[in-house]
């Protein structure tokens, strides 16, 4: 018998979801990453390619340059709303520390205009169009509705403004991740909710009804499912309908340390309520009518020969797969004429974690390997340039400099390393060097190779000697924490750890699903 599955095998957490027409666009959260705000885009429900990103950067602060030992990781863009409302794209979203964002464009493509409201940190809010009425729905174990001016210039004076949703339970996770709706007269809210008591230990799909926004909201439990994995729940996400007036919800499942996975649960209707999955459970979703046949999406992930193409102002251009670990500095980073990627370093690191310019590709499930060829002709003395698998318990495979000689090493940092580390803790220690082996010269290949089956979680290292892979350093053991709050990436990445200045050329690039 077939197991339903995710239906993307890749980290992209929090989804939120419409319809415009016969295309379907998903909104993820894209933490620390550059740029960020990622949208999908399908014609089936079932595949899915990359549309464009909300935004380059955000406020550009300290820390989202990453100056110093300072970042943002697990921190950045969370839980984003996405509808689309008298011809524009409405795009909310909270960053944590900084402020809540509205970002409108007439195209997924762009050009998005940006407001920050006049409020602090809305905690994944969720916005509502309804009859000339604007509110957002926010929090987290006690949601709260909340009017708004129809602009969003401020909070509606003598508007609604009520909660909605009380934790009245021990949770490890309060309701949170708000999706509202106004479907035929009633009101719907959906949240993920992780309860301590029940006795099955797993995050569960909620639902509260309401006949007006003003009147009482019912709690149901929509959905309580694993899909035989690990007891990993299914929950929090949108749902949409299709041309054809059938339902989906785009939810998403924990699969360890590759990320939070979108899984598609078929959505029925009886007697006012969505019922979710079938007979309690998530089926295995069929293929689902395209109103383009023929076309075939782009895929999620891409090999790269990092040839010289820029955009229409004239700035180099990378595929849309590649995101920057922070914001980047455009001075330290550069696509060669005859092909090539070099990034410069421009500070002093402890470790790889705290390096700028990083240029980095979500992993995928159940596995996947990544190699580059990397020329470390000018790296400077205790530079390493490298591939990672980049994770708070990283795992890096570098070409590094000492005394005019190269080397090739394998760094890494293991969860006895990573105890007790929380959302914002930051990493200033050195990484365990596993393995240490003599180059004959400065270019090396290095590659990566990931097992994410049934929560392996772990990376192998290995570099081109002549002919041959060679295994080098030992397993390392992968793990998703709180301290980036993301699933594992390909990371290609540059450090000093004596003086700035030096750099290395990545090219080549190869993925292998």
């Amino acid at each position: 018998m077939n197991r339903p599955t995710p239906i993307i095998k890749t980290d992209y957490p929090d989804p939120d979801i419409i319809r415009v027409g016969d295309t379907y666009y998903m909104i993820s959260t894209t933490m620390h990453f550059m740029p960020g705000g990622v949208i999908l885009r399908s014609y089936d429900l079932k595949n899915w390619e990359i549309a464009s990103y909300v935004y380059d950067t955000l406020e550009e602060t300290p820390q989202e340059r990453m100056e110093g030992e300072s970042s943002i990781y697990g921190k950045g863009m969370w839980a984003a709303s996405l509808r689309f409302h008298q011809g524009l794209f409405h795009v909310l979203f909270g960053v944590p520390d900084s402020g809540t964002y509205l970002y409108t464009a007439r195209s997924v493509e762009g050009p998005w205009s940006r407001k920050k409201l006049a409020v602090g940190y809305l905690h994944d809010p969720a916005l509502l169009f309804d009859e000339g009425r604007v509110y957002i729905a926010h929090g987290q174990s006690d949601i709260w509705l909340t009017e708004w001016e129809p602009d969003f210039s401020r909070i509606r004076e003598g508007g609604l403004h009520r909660q909605i949703v009380r934790e009245r339970q021990p949770v490890y996770l309060g309701h949170e991740g708000s999706h509202l709706y106004r479907i035929d007269g009633r009101y719907y809210l959906f949240t993920i909710h992780w309860p301590k008591e029940d006795g099955r230990g797993r995050r569960t799909q909620m639902c509260f009804a309401a006949d007006s926004l003003d009147g009482e909201f019912t709690e149901y439990e929509m959905l309580c499912d694993d899909m035989g994995f690990r007891n990993q729940g299914v929950a929090q996400g949108g749902i949409v309908d299709t041309p054809d007036g059938k339902w989906y919800a785009m939810l998403f499942q924990d699969r360890g340390a590759v990320g939070r996975l979108p899984v598609l649960v078929p959505v029925t209707w009886r007697q006012g309520l969505p019922v979710f999955g079938t007979e309690g459970r998530v089926p295995v979703c069929r293929a689902l009518k395209n109103g383009h046949p023929g076309y075939v999406c782009q895929s999620l992930h891409t090999s790269d020969a990092f040839s010289c193409q820029r955009d229409w102002q004239g700035r180099y251009e990378l595929k849309k797969q590649w995101q920057w670990n922070h914001d980047p500095d455009p001075r330290l980073w550069g696509i060669r004429e005859e092909g090539g990627l070099w990034i410069r370093t421009g500070k002093v690191c402890t470790n790889v974690l705290q390096a700028q310019n990083t240029l980095t590709q979500r992993m995928r499930y159940p596995r996947c390997s990544g190699e580059v060829t990397v020329d470390g002709s000018g790296l400077k003395e205790g530079d390493c340039a490298g591939l990672c698998a980049l994770q708070g318990c990283y795992g890096l495979i570098a070409v590094t400099r000492t005394l005019n000689s190269y080397f090739l090493v394998v760094i890494a940092r293991g969860l006895r390393d990573n105890a007790g580390i929380g959302r914002t803790a930051q990493d200033y220690m050195p990484g365990r060097v596993l393995d240490r082996v003599a180059l004959p010269g400065p270019v090396a290949r290095l590659r990566i190779s990931a097992n994410f089956t049934d929560m392996a979680d772990t990376v192998e290292f290995a570099w081109k000697n002549g002919k041959h892979w060679e295994t080098v350093g030992e397993r390392h053991r992968l793990y998703f924490r709180l301290d980036h709050f993301a699933g594992c990436r390909f990371a290609l990445a540059v450090y000093a750890t004596r003086e700035s200045g030096g750099e290395a050329v990545f090219t080549d690039f190869v993925y292998h699903e």
